[in-house]
């Protein structure tokens, strides 16, 4: 037995001198590279889903709550966390594939989410860790990230947006892994550039600084770049009815619970006799049982969102308050969730007009905003489509309370653009409507007397906790007196 195993571990050692001990150790269901296209598949369906769902809705005057207390609702929240760093992390990696097989397209594409995700955190919290942000695989010894200036982050989101257009525009392979635009490079710029026009519309407080050139940026894009040129080159996400992509809200409980509409947001549409109402809610269950018809404005009605709970509960209770669309949470596959489309571009061009950032007429890109619009419910409100016709489109538009050439003054003429972004906004672009809402003072929000809208959220807890020293600086960098308040306005918005 002796000799038996001697001669074994004679074998055994002989064979492990000829292989290294590093590839003995390497555990094969552990793969340390990837193509990134196996990364960018998950990135996207993560990104054009970020934020989906009802919590905004409350902030923005479309729903109320009346079996509690909605914090957004009546303004109350306080922190905010970081999540958007977690996604980042695998942004990065792709990036890192991308750049191991030298792949424009998949870096471009890094650079784009980048933007994106930075552009949440700082519109979120003020001054976010960017430039030393994501280090923490790759530093020897790891030191918590600085704060980099509001405005740094801008110019950065900016400069990655550019050079992912760039990167973008000496590709020609089709991009695999892309359930987006199906690896159509060419509809990847105009999403891109789209989303760069949105993002110098942010900082529309800021066109005055020549150190970001925001006109010129802008007038350079509407001019010499590729945009998108109907609703067919949507940067959309499409659900399907199969298990783990169907759509966000299919399913969710809090419909059938207090979830109400705001009265605030009804009237809106009432006012402007606008049919996209009847694909949002549901007619009252007074309206209902009146048998009243689908397309009669007074068949619906919301709740009174500075109003307490209790009381809006009451008009609830008796039948007089509307619900959302049964499609919302009833239809796996519902309408695809826009990211950034034909739409809101045209609408942003037009207000980017109106402001004199770049020459064209602006009734003309508002006109061609508002009936993408109409032809997007046309198309995937189920039911509806007959509600939404081109024919009533063109009628919507000529009524004075919609018609952008009618408007006496530009500042008239922006309320009615930075509205229309809003009534086509539902449960389509978490909090962008919010944040127009402090950068134009459009729409305005009804709220409690006494309470005011808040400009930002506080910090996490955790970076008290391990990045002291960083973030207090930030926060007197910012505000000056060290304070972390909802209240404190950061510099996008001074």
């Amino acid at each position: 037995m002796k000799k038996i195993l001697i001669i074994y571990f004679a074998i055994f050692a002989g064979l492990v001198s000829c292989r290294k001990l590093a590839d003995i150790n390497t555990d094969p269901n552990k793969v340390k590279e990837t193509h990134p296209q196996l990364q960018l598949t998950q990135i996207e369906w993560d990104a054009f889903r970020y934020d989906i769902g009802t919590g905004p809705l409350y902030a923005q005057k479309m729903l109320v709550q009346t079996d509690g207390e909605s914090s957004n609702q009546y303004y109350k929240w306080d922190r905010a966390g970081f999540g958007p760093y977690s996604e980042l992390r695998d942004v990065t990696k792709m990036m890192e594939e991308a750049t191991r097989i030298n792949s424009n397209a998949y870096l471009a594409l890094g650079k784009f989410f980048r933007a994106f995700y930075f552009l949440k955190l700082t519109l979120t919290f003020g001054d976010v860790p960017y430039s030393q942000s994501l280090q923490g695989e790759t530093q020897e010894t790891y030191t918590p990230p600085v704060y980099d200036t509001q405005k740094d982050v801008f110019k950065g989101i900016l400069a990655e947006l550019k050079e992912a257009n760039d990167l973008l525009a000496s590709e020609n392979t089709i991009i695999a892994g892309d359930i987006i635009h199906k690896g159509d490079v060419t509809k990847w710029r105009k999403t891109i550039n789209a989303f760069r026009l949105k993002v110098l519309m942010m900082l529309s407080k800021k066109e005055g600084d020549a150190d970001l050139n925001i006109k010129s940026a802008f007038a350079e894009i509407v001019n010499n770049q590729p945009l998108f040129q109907s609703m067919s080159d949507d940067a959309q996400l499409v659900f399907l009815d199969q298990e783990g992509n169907r759509y966000p809200e299919f399913n969710s409980s809090g419909y059938g619970s207090g979830m109400y509409m705001d009265s605030t947001f009804i009237r809106r549409l009432q006012d402007r006799q606008d049919p996209r109402l009847f694909t949002f809610c549901t007619l009252t269950k007074n309206a209902e049982d009146a048998g009243l018809a689908t397309d009669n404005f007074a068949a619906y009605e919301g709740g009174d969102p500075a109003a307490p709970y209790a009381e809006v509960n009451t008009k609830a209770a008796n039948g007089k308050t509307s619900k959302v669309n049964n499609r919302f949470h009833k239809d796996p596959t519902n309408e695809p969730v826009i990211f950034i489309g034909y739409t809101e571009q045209e609408l942003i061009i037009a207000e980017g007009i109106v402001r004199g950032w770049v020459a064209g007429d602006a009734v003309l890109h508002y006109n061609e905003g508002v009936k993408a619009s109409f032809k997007f419910y046309e198309t995937y409100a189920k039911g509806y489509g007959s509600y939404l016709t081109p024919a009533i489109a063109s009628a919507y538009l000529a009524k004075p309370i919609n018609d952008l050439g009618a408007s006496a003054t530009d500042e008239e003429k922006i309320e009615k653009i930075v509205m229309q972004r809003y009534l086509r906004s539902f449960l389509q672009s978490p909090w962008w409507p919010f944040f127009d809402h402090l950068r134009t003072g459009y729409p305005s929000f009804r709220r409690p007397a006494g309470v005011n809208i808040p400009y930002r959220w506080m910090y996490p807890q955790a970076e008290y906790n391990y990045n002291t020293e960083n973030v207090s600086a930030a926060i007197k960098n910012q505000f000056g007196d060290g304070n972390d308040k909802i209240s404190s306005q950061p510099w996008w918005l001074k």
